[in-house]
């Protein structure tokens, strides 16, 4: 049962039971209903409650129905609504914890609603590249006021139920309870209060109307363009609100419903709807059941107090850890406090953080010059320099150290983690945390899963993240992993495009054009050249076979090595982030290629854009292959999360799925006959070879 029925005097009560969100699926729906039947037709009911159990009131529809057959079976989500609203007896919504899209839509049908205070309440379709499609940007209006409602349905943020009940004139809510507990005794002493009460009020007859009227739409649509781009849905949303204002109820609901069907059909919501998803299975690994037991993580320790180091400390400090910062020189400790400090201080200044909780957090921190001093840790995660022999050193010492249980976690971006591992006695307790940089900001973690790492090191690292408010990708032990693993290849097609006739700013701009949020030379000055340049000239001795263009070389023994230096790729200016095109660099480029007796030729748009993201889509199939990801949409995750790819497109896999995987076979055959390309690479992955022989997606 998704739904219960009981009856409390005069009151039946419709209680939504659906975890974890109370979803409102199809099984849902007909309880929801079958309750009001057999409510109306009980002589000695007066008056229905709906809510919900558990952690939510509803959470809205059921994504999974998206798109699906499911979510038209009547009784839809439309027709519970008007049931609702159309009911010969009062029904009241007593709604806590969280009241989202659909569930916000259902609570809106009903004739009266009591919220419980610290209710998180929103329209939130937008992110997912959709409006409300159940009546909410023609009730909510009504209810609200046009424009806190148009706020809120074009941000898709939650606001809270208590701030909303201040809103002068609001209709949204009859009464705030006065608490959580309260609520459904307060909820039934409202349905016994309004039991006779007729006509019975509804949104629907509500006025809507703007002072301004066409006016603040312009406004509002000016307003919302410059987040609207590759985004339909969030001018969709205005024009909907729009509508209520002009139209009937009846005719609103039709322009809503017909906006949304639009938008369901949509690649930007296919996209969204398809990383939703993904970023909810990502947590999930298969082999290890949701019920293990979790080591306790009350304290950290963080080994480098560099960008790296003082960045991951942030995350724990943030989220109400003690973190103690280790370094071997008090000058390198010093200066990495002082600038976790100033950023702190900097979201003061713009008032993003109280100065109270900048005050909390850095009481959390402390510094220690000695190994010693963090064997009292419950995980401790070094973020030093890149290189297997740094990294032996500091493993060793964390193995003489820390206290059994801890969990030693690495956080290299490219270096064997089962290596890393078996510098201790302990491997089970090792793990990769590969932060991307600046890691208080970036919502990627990639989690490194060692040969022997415990099931539970794996399932509280995850929790872990969860906490610190990441998004973790699990990934096995390879050179480079997913990400760092795919860019490699990335990277060299950027090169070859360079040798072949583009200029750096060219294939930027090709790459931004189609939605990445920067192209791979402004992306290459951002993270440091001689970082890749160090990647290069181990894969030399490594992989001699591998083709490489040697520009990024000339450019790097030049001291060229990006932003940090002020002159990468393009000059920099102290202080601003703008990449300036350097002729220097754009005349090395040529006389490379004329050294190679290279004869330029003009390179489209579209070419430079099919090389670079199919170069990611080949080898990411070949990590599926071998097993370093479990899932094709863990690669899109990790791709639109920690580096760039544009969410409208849903990343690399879903592209390709949406290009059709024939299309992307056939580039990347015509590819591999570029003689300045690298053949050997454009060979398609046996994966990607059977998927189009049987006719199959990524995804």
């Amino acid at each position: 049962m998704t739904a219960h029925y009981t009856v409390n005097g005069i009151v039946a009560v419709i209680t939504l039971d659906n975890p974890p969100v109370n979803g409102l699926g199809m099984a849902t729906r007909l309880a929801i209903t079958d309750g009001l039947q057999q409510a109306q037709a009980d002589s000695a009911v007066k008056a229905i409650v709906i809510t919900g159990a558990g952690k939510a009131f509803s959470g809205g529809a059921d994504i999974k129905e998206f798109g699906t057959d499911k979510a038209a079976v009547e009784p839809n989500l439309r027709s519970v609504i008007l049931a609702i609203e159309n009911a010969s007896k009062p029904v009241v919504a007593a709604i806590h914890s969280v009241c989202m899209g659909g569930g916000l839509e259902l609570a809106l049908g009903c004739h009266y609603r009591i919220a419980a205070p610290g209710c998180s309440v929103a329209l939130p379709e937008v992110k997912l590249g959709l409006l409300p499609g159940a009546g909410g940007t023609q009730r909510l209006p009504r209810a609200l006021g046009v424009e806190p409602a148009l706020n809120m349905i074009v941000s898709g943020e939650a606001i809270k139920s208590e701030m909303l009940a201040m809103l002068p004139g609001q209709k949204l809510f009859d009464k705030i309870s006065a608490s959580a507990d309260s609520l459904a005794a307060e909820a039934l002493t409202l349905a016994q209060a309004i039991a006779d009460t007729r006509p019975l009020p509804r949104v629907r007859d509500l006025p809507c109307k703007h002072p301004q009227g066409d006016g603040y739409f312009q406004f509002a649509r000016n307003m919302v363009k410059g987040m609207a781009k590759n985004f339909p849905a969030r001018l969709k949303c205005v024009d909907a609100v729009q509508a209520a204002t002009q139209k009937s109820f009846e005719d609103g609901v039709l322009f809503e419903r017909e906006n949304f069907v639009n938008l369901m059909l949509s690649p930007e919501s296919r996209a969204l709807r398809h990383l939703f998803a993904a970023e909810r299975a990502a947590s999930k690994i298969k082999d290890v059941p949701a019920d293990t037991p979790l080591r306790d993580i009350k304290s950290l320790a963080v080994i480098g107090a560099g960008t790296m180091g003082g960045g991951i400390a942030m995350n724990f400090l943030n989220a109400g850890l003690p973190v103690k910062l280790l370094e071997m020189k008090q000058d390198a400790l010093d200066r990495g406090i002082a600038i976790i400090r100033k950023n702190y201080e900097a979201q003061v200044k713009k008032g993003k953080l109280k100065q109270d909780k900048y005050e909390q957090r850095m009481s959390l921190l402390s510094s220690t010059l000695s190994y010693a001093d963090l064997s009292a840790a419950d995980m401790v995660i070094e973020a030093v320099f890149e290189e297997m022999g740094v990294k032996e050193k500091v493993f060793n010492e964390l193995d003489r150290v820390m206290k059994p249980g801890a969990i030693l976690a690495t956080n290299t971006s490219t270096l064997d983690v089962n290596k890393i591992a078996n510098f201790t006695q302990r491997p089970q307790d090792v793990v990769g945390l590969h932060f991307f940089s600046p890691a208080n900001v970036m919502k990627l973690l990639e989690v490194v899963r060692a040969d022997m790492t415990a099931k539970d090191v794996m399932a509280t690292v995850m929790s872990v993240a969860k906490k610190i408010r990441k998004t973790a990708v699990v990934s096995g032990v390879c050179d480079g992993f997913i990400g760092n693993r795919m860019i490699e290849q990335y990277g060299r097609q950027a090169g070859f495009l360079l040798d072949e006739g583009c200029t750096p700013a060219q294939v930027d701009k090709a790459v931004e054009k189609f939605g990445f949020a920067m192209g791979p030379f402004r992306m290459s000055d951002l993270a440091g050249n001689d970082i890749s340049w160090a990647i290069r000239k181990r894969r030399y001795s490594e992989k001699p076979e591998m083709k490489y263009s040697k520009t990024a070389d000339l450019l790097c023994e030049q001291g060229r090595f990006g932003q940090k230096t002020g002159a990468g790729w393009y000059d920099y200016v102290a202080g601003k982030r703008d990449a300036i095109p350097n002729a220097d660099v754009v005349a090395m480029v040529a006389e490379h290629r004329q050294s190679l007796g290279i004869t330029p030729r003009k390179i489209g748009d579209d070419e430079i854009v099919q090389r670079l993201v199919f170069s990611l889509v080949n080898e990411a199939a070949h990590i599926l292959q071998e097993g370093i990801a479990a899932k094709a949409s863990d690669i899109d995750i990790a791709y639109v999360f920690g580096y760039g790819f544009p969410a409208h497109r849903g990343g690399p896999m879903l592209y390709a799925d949406q290009v059709g995987l024939f299309n992307v076979l056939q580039s990347m055959q015509r590819f591999a006959l570029n003689p300045l390309d690298d053949a050997d690479f454009w060979k398609p992955a046996p994966l990607l070879v059977r998927l189009v022989a049987e006719g199959k997606n990524f995804n």
